[in-house]
């Protein structure tokens, strides 16, 4: 299709949103979930939707826009395969920024065209979706996206970077150490020697991580030596470069950024109590048992501006457009930043859509002030 014709097409319709979600990462069934959410949410009088589940071996999948299929039923997560038109049919992205018209095709079917595209909104979490490679195909195409860049995506996706970002803008970070797959792989004496001494400095527990991952997947807490080698092999199960933090004492706080057109704000934030039935907040507190936090976070007018002011700083830190959760330790010596997320958990219970209901953008406006920021936003650098 010509640009001509695409543009001419695109004023007698409403814009198309493509709601991609799945993907080849350990999240691969919470972005499943996340999704119909943002199906579910979408207002149909203002735009088409188009959604594209991305199986775990990378197959673009047509799907059913049936969100209540998307759901967590007997504590399993969904996967895109349960959702797919077909087994072998895929779907094709343009390769050209002057084309956003998207195809489907199967194998011994004449190719179907799907129509334009107007915005990708990439309900992808983890590697392969949430980590920039998506948001370099999107901006080689010239289709517009919803959340961070490619820069920001990626440095939201690896937390050594992210760290050496947010302390290189004098925002506070816990102790940390790295441990990449080179070191581990040829000189495994040498990273077990930094690790013991990185316990010496500042004791046990301490917390083994994939360096890239999300949704506290991978990620154990050791109180010694003996259940280091099982830590290690958990987190490289879905990294090979893995961290190693110490354990921070004081109250989990969360913050939503959201840009508008002035510029990012950040909603109240939130706490996230301790979860007595759990080591810590992880995977199956946060999805499976629904774990819920405090909204608005009980903390003073003072510790509640501030925290506001470092989830901004963290957010035109590390240039993120569109939307991040900020996850902070109010410490004895104030605030410490943990990580950021720049493609939250959105389900209208997620702790980010929570928080800015509090604030004042319920979920469904949230949702579209998303899409409409990705329409007047343009593709590449900006």
């Amino acid at each position: 299709m010509s640009s001509e014709n695409s543009s001419q097409s695109h004023e007698t319709r409403k814009p198309r949103i493509a709601v991609v979600f799945g993907g080849r990462s350990s999240e691969h069934g919470i972005s499943v979930v996340t999704a119909g959410a943002i199906l579910r949410a979408i207002d149909r009088t203002k735009y088409d939707v188009l959604p594209i589940g991305i199986t775990r071996d990378g197959r673009w999948a047509l799907t059913a826009d049936e969100p209540d299929r998307m759901g967590i039923t007997e504590r399993r997560v969904p996967s895109v395969d349960q959702l797919a038109e077909s087994a072998e049919g895929a779907v094709i992205l343009p390769v050209e920024p002057a084309n956003r018209e998207v195809v489907y095709a199967e194998p011994g079917l004449v190719p179907k065209a799907l129509g334009d595209v107007d915005v990708v909104f990439p309900m992808l979490h983890g590697p392969y979706g949430e980590d920039g490679t998506l948001q370099g195909m999107l901006d080689l195409a010239g289709i517009p996206y919803v959340g961070a860049g490619v820069l920001a995506s990626a440095v939201g996706q690896d937390k050594e970077y992210m760290k050496r970002i947010f302390l290189s803008f004098g925002l506070p970070v816990g102790p940390y150490l790295v441990v990449r797959p080179r070191e581990w792989e040829q000189d495994e004496a040498g990273a077990r020697a930094r690790i013991a001494e990185f316990a010496a400095d500042h004791g046990w527990p301490l917390f083994i991580k994939p360096a890239r991952g999300g949704s506290s997947m991978g990620i154990t807490k050791v109180d010694s030596f003996e259940g280091l080698d099982e830590a290690v092999a958990e987190a490289r199960r879905h990294d090979p470069k893995f961290l190693v933090e110490s354990l921070l004492r004081g109250r989990e706080i969360e913050c939503g950024v959201l840009e508008f057109e002035d510029g990012p704000r950040a909603s109240l934030p939130a706490e996230i109590p301790p979860v007595t039935s759990h080591d810590f907040y992880d995977f199956e507190a946060k999805y499976i048992d629904s774990a819920s936090g405090i909204v608005p976070a009980p903390l003073t007018e003072e510790e509640t501006a501030e925290v506001r002011r470092l989830a901004v700083a963290a957010f035109e830190a590390t240039s993120c457009e569109g939307l991040v959760r900020a996850d902070f330790f109010l410490t004895e010596d104030g605030f410490v930043i943990n990580e950021i997320n720049t493609m939250p958990g959105f389900t209208p219970i997620s702790m980010y859509p929570r928080m800015w209901q509090e604030s004042g953008v319920a979920y469904p406006e949230l949702v579209d002030r998303l899409i409409q920021a990705a329409l007047n936003r343009s593709t590449g650098l900006r």
